[in-house]
């Protein structure tokens, strides 16, 4: 008996606070989604985008224009952009922003209570656990297919 697995063609880029120690977070969860079949477009292994151990940008204007010019194209390639809401985050707020104005479906990952209208506001979705989350994202890859 062979098993089919279903191939996804949604393209997902996960956001999410780096400068505040949780960069191993984002990477555990790109794992997460690319072990239950997700296409994950890795931003942050590519170019050394792991700036984690930057504590100052105010000196770093040219890595700061590189970083950001980075993640828009990400961003231009994505369908979906999947926000884990750990810690805040200027970047992953202007992301999704950014990507709601590109036509880009925004996922709001909270499994613990958002304590700020804004993030809610500004997601398509709002998944409070891992199964919520998948669901989401197969009936929008099954919408793309369509």
């Amino acid at each position: 008996m062979y098993v089919i697995r279903q191939v996804m063609i949604l393209k997902i880029m996960v956001c999410g606070s780096i400068g505040y120690g949780n960069i191993d977070e984002l990477k555990k969860f790109y794992g997460i989604l690319k072990n239950n079949g997700f296409d994950v477009l890795d931003h942050l292994s590519q170019c050394g985008m792991d700036y984690s151990d930057i504590k100052d940008f105010r000196e770093k204007k040219e890595l700061a224009s590189k970083i950001v010019r980075h993640d828009m194209e990400f961003i231009a390639k994505a369908d979906v952009i999947v926000v884990l809401v750990n810690f805040p985050s200027y970047g992953a707020a202007i992301e999704m922003e950014i990507a709601k104005k590109s036509g880009k479906k925004v996922i709001l990952f909270a499994p613990k209570p958002v304590p700020t209208p804004w993030p809610v506001e500004f997601s398509d979705f709002v998944a409070k656990n891992q199964a919520e989350l998948f669901d989401i994202l197969r009936k929008l890859d099954s919408d793309k297919n369509s």
